[in-house]
């Protein structure tokens, strides 16, 4: 089988292996389809925190079952994975948040993942598709992403809800945020990505660009601000300047990840009883929420999917100087 190894920051290398073969308590998949995420762009150049060298990256997974110990699943089956791997006895897991625990494998990060022909993971953390495809299905992590982001936020039906970044991520948050009943603002520098934003359920959009951002916000809610904020940027200027937005009372969840620290007015903050929150990777009923929605129809796979790629043109695509993965939302690898 083929593989494809991020040596080093800016260097992919192809490789031949050996098809692995699945332990106890483990399944072999053969891999369809990997979608790729802002963390194999940023691990690609080396921005990405909890990364090490070299690495095969791809936690966005769209497969077939080929053998293992996986109860109910048979040769053949479509299936996706839930890629964030933990021994389950920590103080998280204990808490019924194995998305954070203290020992997290993300595939593709901490562990190498799924841009190869095949691939082992632990059986336990595969999902059975019913009734969807593989496009839909390589796109189940990252609107996990969104749904566990909205479950934590506590969406109000009928509020203000500011995403900020119109990317992958944040049009996820955008569309389920739509699907659960509140009024969608979307905050972003690219006014295509903000056209996304419109097509997929957000009433209203601003650009990021503009000097008068907080008025804006300000007119569309009569005043208020919104009560619920996502950040989805992953940009320290960009969370650091949305403590302004929040309405008194308004709870605002991290889903974008830097390095940096944050910094905010404490007194703005404490009078506003302001709540803030992060928000890690999904656990198994966002996954299986968002599959409903897929399978409901209320999501759409072929909204997001933007871009095919041939999994022989990976590298030759993260290297292209005009920069393509930054357009469109998502682009898929394809094998053959």
């Amino acid at each position: 089988m083929r593989k494809l190894i991020c040596a080093e920051p800016g260097r992919f290398v192809y490789e031949e292996a050996d098809i692995p073969k699945p332990g106890t308590g483990e399944s072999l998949l053969r891999i369809r389809k990997i979608g790729i995420c802002g963390t194999d762009i940023h691990a690609f150049a080396g921005r990405q925190p909890f990364f090490t060298y070299p690495r095969v990256l791809g936690h966005e997974v769209a497969a077939d079952y080929v053998e293992g110990d996986a109860a109910g699943f048979t040769a053949g089956d479509k299936v996706t994975v839930i890629p964030y791997f933990t021994a389950g006895k920590d103080i998280a897991s204990q808490m019924g948040k194995p998305n954070c625990t203290n020992d997290m494998r993300v595939l593709g990060v901490h562990i190498d993942g799924a841009m190869a022909e095949y691939v082992v993971v632990p059986s336990h953390a595969l999902r059975k598709a019913t009734d969807l495809d593989y496009d839909d299905l390589v796109l189940v992590e990252p609107l996990s992403i969104g749904a566990h982001g909205i479950q934590r936020g506590g969406i109000i039906p009928g509020e203000f809800v500011l995403v900020m970044g119109a990317g992958p991520i944040g049009l996820g948050i955008i569309a389920l945020a739509n699907i659960a009943g509140g009024k969608v603002i979307a905050l972003d520098v690219d006014d295509s990505r903000l056209a996304y934003a419109k097509a997929l359920g957000a009433s209203y959009t601003v650009s990021a660009r503009d000097a008068d951002v907080q008025e804006q916000l300000a007119t569309i809610t009569s005043g208020d601000m919104p009560t619920l904020l996502f950040d989805a940027t992953g940009n320290t200027a960009a969370i650091n300047n949305a403590f302004q937005y929040m309405a008194h009372g308004a709870r605002y969840v991290l889903v974008g990840l830097q390095k940096e620290e944050i910094h905010f007015s404490h007194p703005e903050f404490h009078k506003r009883e302001g709540t803030l929150m992060s928000s890690r990777n999904a656990v198994a009923r966002d996954f299986e929420y968002v599959m409903e929605r897929l399978q409901d129809k209320s999501l759409d796979a072929q909204q997001f999917i933007t871009r095919r790629v041939k999994f022989e043109d990976v590298a030759e695509l993260f290297t292209d100087g005009n920069k393509p993965l930054l357009s469109g939302i998502k682009t898929v690898i394809e094998f053959s």
